[in-house]
């Protein structure tokens, strides 16, 4: 006779930190920022054939304040560079990035004074992808490592990372006072 035996079968047992990683790891909605072929590959990924959704990002938004993903593909000049950036800012924390193809990964075959050479400079990357252009399993490869990358990191400690405001240290205090019983309701 084990636990199973005596709970049922409608019952689930884990841990809310678990939950709440597997709900972000299989909720990611993706901000594109195309500018070339690498946006044609991305498009393809979300139709029929390949279906970006079976891995939890199918709500694609074109707002950055409704995204945690955003993924880079293509060309990105001087011009675009601080509309990237601020999309970055404006998208809230934890966010994560993919750098698709060798345009936004290295500059590719661009070597000019308009292009960037990477967008790695100006923006974090979590994600490098390969290729010119790159195909749309190159592109549900790197999303799943996001949800990898997801599941494993303590959000807390990346978002006092990321803003340079630590609330980890407070948080864990909290916790430990509860613990031990002596946490009052300040008034």
């Amino acid at each position: 006779m084990g636990l199973e035996d005596f709970l049922g079968d409608g019952f689930l047992s884990t841990r809310i930190k678990d939950l709440l990683a597997w709900g972000r790891r299989n909720s990611l909605w993706p901000m594109p920022f195309g500018t070339a072929c690498c946006a044609i590959e991305m498009m393809s990924t979300l139709s029929s054939r390949y279906d970006m959704s079976r891995f939890g990002a199918e709500v694609v938004r074109f707002s950055p304040r409704q995204s945690d993903l955003l993924i880079v593909g293509g060309r990105v000049t001087l011009k675009m560079m601080p509309v990237l950036q601020r999309i970055w800012l404006q998208m809230p924390e934890p966010k994560w990035s993919i750098s698709m193809g060798a345009c936004a990964s290295c500059g590719g075959v661009f070597d000019t004074y308009t292009m960037i050479q990477g967008v790695d400079q100006f923006i974090p990357v979590d994600v490098y992808i390969p290729g010119c252009p790159p195909r749309p399993e190159n592109l549900i490869d790197a999303v799943r490592l996001i949800q990898d990358k997801v599941s494993g990191v303590d959000i807390q400690r990346l978002i006092d990372e990321r803003t340079g405001i630590p609330q980890l240290p407070r948080l864990e205090e909290m916790q430990a006072r509860r613990a031990r019983g002596a946490f009052e309701v300040p008034r």
